[in-house]
């Protein structure tokens, strides 16, 4: 595509992506939530055909030698089609704050003031590999009343492209403006470039994928843009822990699926453990085949973890790949999270009070678990129906990101007449 027509293209998707927010705001929250109870109907239905078009995706990605976990992300299963089902409902039956007033005050002459919860506007969404986020960043987009415009990566264009056209014929169908979900029908890259300068259309950018896509994002665009760079989350087990509670939080936190930005890619053990404690917990580890690069007391654990070097600790692995760092106390490992982490989520295994206090005080992040695994830190898991993405910035967002997050407040002020002196 020329230049000249791939500008025309992006510019017409966000001239009708305002439009179609300020139409969307006049519609009842009802018809939203019909929309999405429509498209979880036709997501049961269409599963053969969505996955027809996910095939092509999927063999398109192991010719170009996709690794597991991205063709793990990439893969529109069963278990991921009924995950995205059970988002569409629960995100339908969460009460909308738009609309809602807060922060009421009145004044010694008489006005009324406070804050209305509005829609942001016009959302624009630029992912990689995984389609879920399709319906996911849509739901809650025009559960909030914003309109959305979908930039997916082109390991995914069949399965996305399939998806935006069902949701599209849910909107119109609950007789809503199918413009308020759109999506850029081209794999070319200078696509994004474009919607990057689009700051009279385009009210947020929000960048899902890997650490390059959200920084060159983040550089380049005129629109403001909430950020989450990389997931690298840390368990820091105590001298303190339940064992118990440690071995299994450890696996679940770094095997159920490392593919994703809450997996674990730091264990950090307290020198204060039992060295048979240690080793029950890299054993475990090894059991289930992850590879474990260790400072020079983890390597004394077991002859199978290989000596990391000093760049290890600033990884993220997404894969069976992980870590041991042994420190000497909950202050060593805190120092050591708020050096090498990225403000995703980092957990500490431990019976002590104290200890939780100060880990839950002083970590510097969007999630801090006790005795859990990081891998609840999730939209869904948190009882949000599901997520837009999970911020690592401090404004306007932290962690994940539901209905509330996609909106602002616009100040409202009643009054009967009154003058400024």
């Amino acid at each position: 595509m020329e230049k000249s027509e791939l500008e025309k293209l992006v510019s017409d998707i966000a001239c009708k992506g305002r439009k179609a927010s300020l139409v969307l705001q006049n519609h009842s929250s009802q018809s939203v939530d019909a929309a999405l109870l429509k498209m979880a109907e036709y997501l049961e239905s269409n599963k053969p055909a969505l996955q027809e078009e996910n095939k092509k995706d999927l063999e398109a990605g192991k010719k170009k030698g996709l690794s597991p976990a991205m063709l793990d992300r990439l893969t529109l299963s069963d278990k991921t089609l009924g995950s995205m089902i059970q988002g569409l409902k629960e995100v339908a039956a969460l009460k909308s704050p738009v609309g809602t007033f807060y922060e009421e005050r009145v004044r010694p002459n008489g006005l009324n003031i406070s804050k209305m919860r509005v829609p942001i506007g016009v959302i624009g969404i630029i992912y990689e590999s995984r389609p879920n986020v399709t319906v996911d960043a849509a739901a809650i987009c025009l559960k909030s009343r914003n309109a959305v415009i979908l930039r997916g990566g082109s390991e995914a264009f069949y399965s996305n492209s399939a998806l935006c056209a069902l949701f599209s014929k849910c909107l119109e169908e609950a007789g809503l403006p199918a413009d308020a979900l759109q999506f850029i029908p081209t794999t070319d890259r200078a696509a994004v470039e474009i919607l990057l300068t689009k700051n009279e259309q385009i009210d947020l950018i929000i960048p899902r994928g890997g650490e390059s896509l959200i920084r060159m994002v983040a550089e380049k665009s005129l629109i403001p843009v909430i950020k989450h760079y990389n997931g690298i989350c840390h368990v820091y087990v105590s001298a303190n822990a339940d064992m118990k509670k440690a071995v299994d939080v450890a696996i679940n936190a770094k095997v159920q699926r490392p593919g994703v930005c809450n997996a674990m890619e730091t264990l950090i053990l307290d020198i204060g453990l039992d060295l048979q404690k240690r080793k029950s917990i890299v054993d475990a580890l090894i059991d289930k085949g992850v590879t474990l690069y260790g400072d020079n007391e983890g390597c004394k654990l077991s002859d199978k973890i290989i000596a990391a070097d000093d760049k290890a600790w600033g990884e993220e692995y997404l894969d069976l790949r992980l870590n041991v760092k042994t420190v000497n106390g909950v202050d060593e490992a805190i120092a050591h999270i708020n050096t090498y982490g990225s403000r995703h989520t980092d957990s500490i295994i431990s019976e002590s009070k104290s200890e939780q206090e100060k880990f839950m005080t002083e970590v510097d992040a969007a999630s801090v678990m006790i005795n859990a695994s990081t891998r609840f830190a999730d939209g869904g898991e948190y009882g949000m129906g599901c997520e837009i993405g999970v911020s690592t910035d401090k404004l306007h967002s932290r962690g994940p990101m539901g209905i509330d997050d996609l909106t602002t407040y616009k100040w409202v002020v009643r009054g009967d007449g009154q003058v400024r002196e």
